[in-house]
């Protein structure tokens, strides 16, 4: 039952049987399993655990959270204002953050992975990127190594050339722009107006300026898409011959988002019609060179991350998929979230609260969770899913101990098994490619957590199609 020859019927019964709400694994466990008893402290403690692996490889992430104006179907965590005064300050509190995580983390660690993410970094002008990288650089240096990820998120409406000089002049190397859907009737429910021309300049601007790798997203799932108009987004999308592609659900979550609330819900495309703009761009997409990477990721098969997911290699965090694990990363800026000794730890999501905490010296962390052995166990597991497509017994203790620690796991994958999207072996599970549609249904009933989580009442995930 392979995604390009499903019958729309067997396609609709899949949908009717697992088309709910999941977690996307970006961790796990999951943010609604953590708990606000684990503060600044904790947060010190593991930096301190952290720092009796000098050597050893870190991962870094920035959250700048301005943007000058909201796009309607975004679930970041953003701030909207045209001041650019704000930014600037925040440069100066990101700076005093990081300070405050240098004096636990004390060991030099060599910085694999780079990653500034928001809103729009590049709300803040040429100066303070530049001010901002190198002040990072200096307390966590870059590994001298030509694979080291030093990335950023753009808005082709907001970045200037001056800005890409910048930036790739301190040692960006990728870069990521939004697209999301070029047709302009989606374009202006969602409040986010970016011509084609405007995209291909800037990303001939970066690839002149000797970008190593540039990452296109697009999103299925938005109000008023049909199939048509999402195959002519994605055949300009082709044009520019990105080194990867990223194609993601949108997560109609208005209980969180509260201004997604604004689109009619009967312009929202159905179950049937998301999965059918999801199978166009899985088929035009690997027509065109390009293999499949985990879930929703797309690379040409001499990218990296391509060989990573071939080989095996493919790591998973919230920074999305990635070729450079490091054990532990460490995120600043409010809201983010860091992963450290096996603990996550998630920053004040008030800008206020965030700022006030670094000026009294502590670390701004308000909520998170320290794994159990258990955890890390379903942990690993739950990302050999969803990265490798393929989960080996061995690998996870004998087959016997396996089948009988998770057997209702088991039990619970029979009938997605007996609908093609997976097989149990002797060996292990494997995922399908119909599956692969489906693969955070397959990782759920391996998470202990969601039973609990499910009890509330309310919505608490997106819906895994």
């Amino acid at each position: 039952m392979e995604p390009n020859h499903t019958s729309m019927s067997e396609t609709k019964a899949l949908l009717q049987r697992y088309d709910r709400p999941g977690p996307r694994y970006t961790s796990y466990p999951t943010a609604p399993s953590w708990t606000d008893d684990f503060g600044g402290e904790d947060h010190r403690q593991s930096l301190l655990r952290a720092s009796e692996h000098a050597g050893a490889p870190l991962s870094i992430y920035v959250h700048i959270p301005f943007c000058e104006s909201l796009c309607l179907y975004c679930g970041c965590s953003v701030l909207i204002t045209q001041q650019q005064s704000k930014g600037i300050a925040y440069v100066d509190e990101l700076l005093a953050e990081a300070d405050l995580v240098r004096r636990s983390l004390t060991a030099e660690r060599p910085v694999v992975q780079h990653h500034w993410g928001g809103g729009t970094p590049t709300f803040l002008p040429p100066d303070e990127l530049v001010r901002l990288f190198e002040g990072l650089a200096e307390r966590f240096p870059v590994a001298e190594d030509e694979q080291a990820e030093v990335s950023i998120e753009v808005d082709p409406r907001v970045t200037t050339t001056e800005q890409l000089e910048a930036l790739r002049r301190v040692g960006f190397n990728r870069i990521s722009m939004g697209v999301q859907d070029f047709t302009p009737k989606v374009q202006e429910t969602i409040h986010r107006v970016q011509s084609y021309e405007l995209t291909r300049d800037l990303v001939n601007a970066a690839r002149d300026l000797g970008f190593q790798s540039v990452n296109l997203d697009l999103v299925y799932g938005l109000p008023y898409q049909t199939v048509e108009d999402f195959e002519e987004t994605i055949q300009k999308v082709l044009t520019l011959s990105p080194d990867r592609l990223a194609c993601y659900s949108y997560a109609h979550v208005p209980w969180l988002k509260k201004h997604q609330r604004v689109f009619d819900e009967a312009s929202l495309p159905s179950a049937e019609l998301k999965m059918q703009l999801y199978l166009t761009a899985l088929g035009r997409f690997t027509e065109n060179g390009y293999a499949v990477v985990g879930m929703d990721h797309f690379a040409k098969t001499t990218d990296a991350l391509a060989v990573a997911a071939d080989s095996g290699n493919l790591h998973r965090n919230f920074m999305g998929y990635t070729t450079r694990p490091a054990s532990d990363m460490v995120s600043l800026g409010m809201t983010s979230i860091s992963e450290v000794q096996g603990a996550f730890a998630q920053n004040l999501k008030s800008l206020g609260e965030w700022r006030a905490s670094i000026e009294r010296g502590e670390l701004p962390v308000t909520r998170g969770l320290r794994r159990s052995a258990d955890d890390e166990a379903r942990r690993a597991l739950i990302l050999d899913l969803m990265c490798r497509f393929r989960l080996e017994f061995e690998d996870h203790g004998s087959r016997e101990v396996f089948l009988a620690t998770y057997s209702t796991a088991i039990e619970t994958l029979k009938p997605m098994a007996k609908d093609g999207l997976c097989s149990i072996d002797e060996n292990g599970i494997s995922v399908t490619k119909a599956g692969r549609l489906f693969v955070r249904n397959l990782a759920m009933p391996f998470d202990a957590y969601l039973k609990n989580q499910q009890k509330g009442g309310g919505p608490v995930y997106s819906r895994t199609v």
